[in-house]
């Protein structure tokens, strides 16, 4: 299972742009653009973040799990997005 986010759905009306939602996040602007654009995966201190930038919200608000989907040929899933711990 992939772990995926709704941060960025969520972020208009709270946050004007990327930088001050790093900001509330704890966490570099760099990661946050990262995770939006599928080129990092969401860790712990990206979990942790967006609890500490969206109190209101559930983990369920923040995060969901889509199954993982074999590339090409190989049988085994892809890692791209899984989440690290």
């Amino acid at each position: 299972m992939l772990l995926r986010t709704r941060v960025f759905d969520l972020c208009p009306g709270r946050y004007r742009n990327l930088s001050e939602l790093a900001q509330a996040m704890e966490i570099s602007v760099s990661q946050v653009y990262r995770v939006q654009e599928g080129k990092r995966n969401i860790n712990c201190r990206f979990i942790i973040g967006a609890i500490k930038a969206f109190p209101g919200c559930s983990f369920d608000d923040l995060f969901y799990f889509v199954p993982e989907v074999p590339v090409g040929n190989d049988s085994r899933a892809a890692v791209v997005g899984s989440v690290d711990f």
